[in-house]
């Protein structure tokens, strides 16, 4: 049992502790800078309070990854309190004002009081760095989606037809894109100067392209106004969608590498339908350690898979998803669960169960997720990959 606890309100330039005793009454105030010097003259003073001291923080990342890591290097046990949690705790206490002083006594008050936070662990060197790599590939993935959207949009003012004929989504329209963009233009070279043009470029299926760009180019022989300027910017985008699928391609290539230096690797791959990136996902979600979990059902929990009750008066079995989950953690157990069902036979009995119950694609799919969440969480906990059991015939 702690004898103080200290918290700590999170900003970008400058933090705000608070050190409260075991009946609520402050010890400490202190505006700290965020600079390594005053961190360790803030947690001198509080253990000069009591060895015995527990930390609690709003935030678990960015402005914080520098108190966090000294606290760590200092076996300082810490606990996490969301934004809202502390947003919604502080209606509570005497006065409507909001201050750094006041967020950082209810950030104390809250870890005296509750028993339900767990320890915050941020996870292995591996984790930290499957962390940053598949952020940064989710923010390019982002913004190829923005730019193929913006790439349509402009396409669609001056060719329809061509913006309607093409999957922007694969690259080879693309590359056709940075080079012939007007309906004239590809009427003249044809389709045999349009394939050998994509073939040099290493396009698949590159005469079934160009036939297709002919074919929309005699569909229109209207040039619109602004026709000139726009055709340049749809070549100034499908380039830039080019350059992020090769920065894309890199990310997968490093991503790869570091996640089969963790020690989970070839357990995590072993199961059918989770590959390099989404057991990097995975990794990065959970940080690695599911002994921080407990229990395979806190893990289905904290990914959204476990359902709460919503229940009020005489509404009974009302199940909701929760509020709060982990969106990284859902998608890597949904879009593997969804995978698994091409090669997994076990996975496509699961799923057909389930429909055959009445339940539609989506419900059926996150019942398959969750199931899948149990069936890893065994695997990691004895060490063990995934194999498939015989099928058992009945005795006629």
């Amino acid at each position: 049992m702690p004898q103080i606890w200290a918290g700590v309100d999170i900003g970008k330039e400058h933090h705000h502790c608070v050190v409260v005793d075991e009946r609520g009454e402050r010890l400490l105030s202190r505006r700290v800078f965020n600079d390594e010097p005053a961190l360790l003259e803030l947690i001198a003073d509080v253990l000069a309070l009591s060895e015995d001291a527990l930390w609690a923080v709003d935030i678990n990342h960015g402005g914080a990854a520098l108190l966090i890591g000294l606290l760590l290097s200092h076996d300082q046990p810490m606990v996490y309190i969301t934004g809202l949690a502390v947003h919604q705790a502080s209606t509570a206490y005497r006065g409507q004002g909001k201050t750094d002083e006041k967020d950082a006594f209810v950030i104390a008050d809250q870890a005296r009081m509750r028993q339900d936070l767990g320890l915050l662990r941020p996870g292995d060197e591996i984790a930290v760095d499957l962390r940053t790599l598949t952020a940064r590939r989710l923010d390019l993935v982002n913004d190829r989606t923005r730019q193929t959207n913006r790439l349509r949009a402009q396409l669609l003012e001056f060719f329809p037809a061509l913006e309607r004929a093409l999957n922007l989504s694969k690259k080879g329209p693309v590359v056709l894109l940075t080079g012939y963009q007007v309906p004239a233009a590809i009427r003249r070279s044809g389709a045999r100067r349009i394939g050998t043009w994509l073939k040099n470029r290493k396009v698949k299926n590159a005469v079934a392209l160009a036939e297709t760009a002919v074919e929309a180019a005699r569909a229109q022989h209207t040039a619109l106004p602004g026709e000139t300027l726009a055709a340049a910017m749809v070549a100034r985008i499908a380039k830039g969608v080019l350059a992020l699928d090769e920065e894309i391609a890199e990310l997968d290539a490093l991503i790869e590498a570091r996640f089969n230096e963790h020690r989970h690797a070839t357990v995590i791959r072993s199961l059918p339908g989770m590959g390099a990136l989404l057991g990097a996902e995975f990794i990065a979600a959970t940080g690695g350690d599911l002994e921080a979990f407990g229990t395979a059902d806190r893990l289905a929990s904290f990914a959204g898979l476990s359902p709460v009750p919503r229940d009020s008066g005489r509404v009974s079995g009302n199940m909701r998803r929760p509020r709060r989950y982990h969106r990284g953690l859902l998608r890597a157990f949904y879009l593997s669960a969804m995978a698994s069902l091409r090669t997994c036979s076990a996975s496509q009995a699961y799923y057909g169960r389930k429909r055959n119950e009445g339940k539609g694609h989506k419900q059926a799919l996150l019942a398959l997720a969750r199931r899948r969440a149990n069936v890893l969480w065994a695997m990691l906990r004895d060490g063990a990959c995934y194999q498939v059991l015989p099928t058992v015939t009945a005795a006629a």
